[in-house]
């Protein structure tokens, strides 16, 4: 656990982020007139789901999937 003052929290914010998320800290106090006012911890992550790619190989395309395109453009009088 590391002990900083107040100036040193606003000057080295970045700095003191990197040591929680790097494990090198667990947390850090920070202080006022030497007094610990504020525990500074990295907040817990929720785990984001996985979304993309979720259906691959479960979805089979047949070869005949777009036979009728050119009778339903037809019908709607797309292209020629």
């Amino acid at each position: 656990m590391t002990q900083v003052n107040m100036l040193e929290a606003k000057t080295d914010l970045s700095k003191l982020v990197r040591l929680l998320e790097t494990g090198q800290e667990e947390m850090i106090l920070i202080a006022r007139n030497g007094t610990p006012v504020v525990e500074m911890k990295l907040a817990q992550k929720k785990p984001v789901p996985k979304r993309i790619g979720v259906a691959k190989g479960k979805l089979h395309i047949p070869e005949d999937f777009d036979k009728w395109d050119d009778e339903i453009a037809e019908a709607f009088e797309v292209g020629s």
